[in-house]
């Protein structure tokens, strides 16, 4: 079964036709979503929205975009959610936190400090309440890295992985997999693909970032233009196929191995897997 490990379902770009998308999803053979938060004012929207879609399930944090209009009460409030939802097998990761050291508005002096901190903050409270992390990953590995080093393991996944060899094996060896998604489908996204055929078949999950980050095929106007397009879950089935083809594996195989990590680096998706199955 296809699994999307991250997918921003709750996004406005859904509003109009959101049980289209969930049903392409599910005929394209997607059975599982991973439905991250980024700030405190949609916690309670992606956790209704798991609820309400078979195989659907959430995470909660705070987005590293997202720190410059939050406050510390922010991450109070994020722990008090996370405790009011121990017992919910549907919460299977803190995220999406990490750090984005790419859009030049956010990497002021100011706000990286303020990112670190969240950060650092998200990272504990994923120590306290024993679950892994969803990371954003841009142009900030180093930086992830440390922080994760000062601390026992959490694991998760490592989202839209584009660093180095040397930087994917730390994020492996701290429990990650590496987020494989449309990025990869680009013939001229050399490095992405060379990671995505030569790391360990452990090492990667399958996800589309969407509304964001459509593969090759979506998006293309007259004379193969490349126009702005939404991505959606079921295009996991594309990309699947894609990182197959790139690893030269059989896509069965490769769909069922990235489901086992999926399931490995997220303990609690297998269950909702699995509650699904046999409904």
């Amino acid at each position: 079964m296809l699994i999307d490990t991250h997918c921003h379902l709750d996004a406005a770009e859904f509003d109009a036709d959101r049980p289209a998308v969930i049903e392409r999803a599910r005929q394209a053979g997607v059975r599982g979503i991973v439905i991250p938060a980024v700030e405190r004012a949609n916690f309670d929207v992606v956790r209704d929205l798991a609820h309400a879609v078979p195989g659907a399930c959430y995470a909660l944090g705070i987005h590293p975009l997202y720190v410059g209009r939050s406050a510390e009460e922010d991450l109070d409030a994020l722990d008090a959610a996370l405790s009011a939802a121990r017992g919910d097998p549907r919460l299977v990761a803190i995220g999406e936190i990490g750090l984005d050291f790419f859009v030049e508005e956010a990497s002021t002096p100011e706000l990286r400090e303020c990112q670190e901190h969240f950060y650092a903050r998200q990272l504990d409270l994923a120590q306290r309440h024993g679950l892994p992390v969803l990371l954003h990953v841009r142009r900030s590995q180093d930086t992830l890295l440390k922080h994760l080093r000062r601390r026992p393991p959490v694991g998760g996944i490592a989202h839209a992985f584009n660093g180095s060899f040397q930087q994917a094996e730390q994020f492996i060896e701290q429990g990650f997999a590496l987020g494989m998604g449309g990025a990869m489908t680009f013939e001229r996204a050399r490095q992405i693909r060379r990671l995505a055929a030569e790391l360990p078949a452990s090492a990667l999950v399958l996800e589309t970032d969407a509304p964001d980050i459509p593969p090759a095929w979506l998006g293309r106007g007259p004379g193969g233009r490349l126009e702005k397009a939404r991505n959606e879950p079921a295009e996991t089935a594309g990309i699947a196929r894609v990182l197959a083809g790139l690893r030269g594996t059989d896509a069965k195989a490769q769909i069922g191995q990235c489901t086992a990590n999926a399931c490995r680096v997220l303990p609690r998706l297998a269950r909702v897997l699995e509650d699904t199955a046999a409904a």
